[in-house]
């Protein structure tokens, strides 16, 4: 291996903090993992919450980012957000095709493209969701789905951008639900995104793109999941809300 990627620990809020509770939750999250330099630490925070959170994070280790972008510079789209919205509200990040996005907001393989791409544009850092869903995985087409998803999702990015793109891998059935892959599950799949990854832009940036783990990981786990060759950081649901489990994860990232 050598030199493995620098690991990358991302928070995903979904739709929980006010604004006033995010102000006091980053105060104690800064705290607790404030002396870390050895991987890079983004909370994704509801959009009503990124000016305070940007504010209170700023000059520090941690960076913030969105949960959703829309894929239009501006325009006629009620309740959405733009690319240089985020960038302007103090986001470097943003979470693309999350499987709660696509299950419960129609969001589809070609939007995800147009968002990745928008987001690039604007100069932030895609953090890109794949993963099957239950009855996929039992069907053992796992691997068609997630590669596909992948293809996508990159089509038209170029070899540049890549270093604006993570993947995180997060198999649906295990979101939520307690139930987690494997280490060695996890691994696998995080292998073949890398190999689906090299094969369009080449090995040297399939070695270099961030590839993270986003099914339930959390304190327990997060070691033995971030020890694998191919698992570069986490995609943290639940446990990014409370600030010694988040602390935890980032920890096991070093």
């Amino acid at each position: 291996m050598g030199s493995k990627r620098r690991m990358v620990i991302a928070g995903n809020w979904k739709m929980n903090m006010t604004p006033s509770e995010a102000k006091n939750f980053v105060g104690t999250l800064y705290e607790k993992v404030k002396n870390n330099r050895a991987c890079d630490i983004v909370v994704c925070v509801p959009a009503i919450d990124l000016p305070i959170v940007a504010k209170m994070c700023a000059g520090t280790a941690v960076k913030v980012g969105g949960q959703n972008v829309h894929f239009a510079k501006s325009g006629a789209y009620t309740g959405e957000i733009s690319a240089d919205m985020l960038v302007d509200a103090g986001a470097k990040y943003v979470i693309i095709g999350h499987s709660e996005r696509r299950q419960y907001f129609g969001e589809t393989d070609e939007t995800v493209n147009l968002r990745t791409k928008a987001a690039i544009e604007a100069g932030l850092t895609a953090i890109v969701c794949v993963g099957e869903c239950l009855s996929e995985r039992e069907q053992g087409i796992t691997e068609e789905v997630v590669a596909r998803q992948t293809k996508l999702a990159l089509l038209d990015i170029t070899p540049e951008q890549m270093k604006q793109v993570i993947i995180a891998y997060e198999p649906v059935w295990a979101i939520g639900t307690g139930k987690t892959a494997t280490a060695e599950q996890a691994d696998e799949v995080c292998k073949l995104i890398r190999n689906v990854i090299a094969a369009k832009y080449g090995k040297p940036i399939a070695r270099a793109t961030v590839i993270q783990y986003g099914g339930s990981m959390n304190a327990k786990n997060a070691a033995e999941l971030l020890a694998m060759d191919n698992i570069d950081g986490g995609l943290i649901g639940g446990a990014s809300l409370k600030p010694d489990d988040f602390a935890v994860i980032v920890e096991a990232a070093q």
